[in-house]
């Protein structure tokens, strides 16, 4: 099932502040760099999770409602339903209340009966759910393993770019960033 982003988080788990401390940087030169590998290390972790760090507001699109009436968006943790809607043949949207559905946080899926469901009127891309999904929305909220391996990662990626803007060979991710989140990955089979 497709999903893309609506609504970015709001702020970065590490403020720019902290990174450069972490850094040791003490001039504003590189501020631009550091903010942007920030955002990339906190993207890398939440592709590597598959978890939204700080909330975050997604969009997923399916063909037709699951026969086991459990939709199971691979990105959490989540946090509610905020909209659904479906679209008859004439391409025109229908609201449906998004109470009709259960978040069970637990199990990382959300619930609702099929049969209860307005059916889609076309074919391809009938139903779309947006979706909160975040540990919550501040900073304090994100574990702190993985605030510490974004602070990890951007050191790492800091201390080597000249490195790889020379064609030399850099690990992507170091391995104690790997150990770090391994116990926040979620597998799919």
């Amino acid at each position: 099932m497709p999903a893309f982003l609506l609504a970015a988080p709001a702020a970065e788990p590490l403020s720019l502040a902290e990174a450069k401390s972490f850094l040791r940087v003490e001039h504003d030169a590189d501020d631009a760099i550091i903010a942007a590998l920030v955002a990339a290390a906190r993207n890398h972790v939440e592709a590597q999770t598959r978890s939204a760090l700080i909330a975050q507001t997604w969009r997923l699109v399916l063909d037709r409602w699951p026969d086991n009436g459990r939709i199971a968006p691979r990105l959490g943790p989540l946090r509610a339903v905020v909209a659904a809607r479906v679209f008859d043949g004439a391409n025109v949207a229908r609201d449906i209340d998004p109470e009709v559905f259960v978040v069970d946080r637990a199990a990382g899926v959300i619930a609702a009966p099929g049969w209860s469901l307005p059916a889609p009127g076309r074919a391809v891309a009938g139903i779309e759910l947006d979706i909160e999904a975040g540990f919550g929305e501040a900073v304090s909220d994100v574990p702190p393993k993985l605030v510490q391996a974004i602070r990890m990662l951007v050191a790492h990626w800091y201390d080597n770019r000249g490195l790889m803007a020379i064609g030399q060979p850099v690990a992507m991710m170091p391995a104690t960033v790997i150990a770090l989140i391994s116990s926040h990955r979620v597998l799919s089979l």
